[in-house]
């Protein structure tokens, strides 16, 4: 098969789930247009997200419409809509209420709130990656999907191909999906929330992160640079856009080439 496209993810508001679209333009130099275009922070002004508010915020389902503005939010007690646009204070109490401290949305349209600012690229991932660590813990591929949180998902390939699209300390390898050129730069280091259940927010192994980093380091590929690994709970890539390359579009089926 030939490497392709077959999912993208965007995270309108960080740490809240995903808005699956059939194409996106990068933005700005930066990640996809409308990813973690917005985010939560406490009173202090520190962010609100799944490492720090855990089962709180997983709880929590969202929805989101591109072209209205409109954020839906719910959990078992209650839910509420609003147009961000319009009635940010709906949405700041509501969240507000069900985490326990007063949330306020901030939103940055031009660049967003990447994870990792020096690679603020869309991550990716291909579907064989999430399928192999599905299979480690005996858990639904969807759930995998979810849990680790990419932007961009290939097929067509064998489980870890994306560790080949990353070189030695400072270099970086570019490929090309249809018209966009990207650079990847490092195999994604991972936090807290991958161990912990996307719906529920509970933790039922404590001890999946050093399952998976050994699982991942028997399983690491021969043809990535281990020298990147300084440990091995890393999942995904990051990646940096060209300034170029801004505005290009990314859609589903597009073909990868390295």
């Amino acid at each position: 098969m030939t490497p392709q496209l077959t999912r993208i993810r965007i995270y309108p508001i960080k740490a809240l789930d995903p808005l699956e679209v059939s194409e996106a333009a990068v933005r700005g130099g930066a990640g996809l247009a409308h990813d973690r275009e917005f985010r939560l922070v406490d009173e202090a002004g520190q962010v609100v997200n799944g490492k720090s508010a855990g089962e709180l915020i997983l709880q929590i389902r969202s929805s989101f419409s591109l072209g209205f503005g409109e954020l839906t939010l719910s959990d078992e007690q209650s839910s509420m809509s609003a147009r961000l646009s319009r009635a940010w204070g709906d949405a700041e109490s509501w969240l507000s209420e069900r985490l326990g401290k007063k949330i306020r949305l901030e939103q940055n349209a031009d660049g967003g709130f990447p994870d990792d600012e020096e690679a603020a690229g869309p991550t990716l991932v291909s579907r064989a990656t999430l399928v192999e660590i599905a299979s480690w813990f005996g858990m639904e591929e969807e759930e995998a999907r979810r849990r680790f949180r990419a932007n961009l998902e290939i097929d067509g390939v064998p489980a870890f191909w994306e560790d080949r699209l990353f070189g030695k300390q400072g270099e970086t390898v570019r490929f090309q999906i249809g018209s966009l050129m990207l650079e990847g730069v490092k195999p994604c280091q991972r936090c807290v929330v991958p161990s912990r259940d996307s719906k529920t927010g509970e933790l039922p192994d404590p001890s999946f992160s050093k399952k998976l980093a050994e699982k991942r380091k028997t399983a690491l590929p021969s043809w990535a640079e281990a020298s990147r690994f300084d440990h091995f709970y890393r999942v995904a890539l990051n990646t940096v856009v060209p300034a170029a390359e801004n505005g290009k579009t990314v859609r589903l089926g597009d073909e990868v080439v390295v």
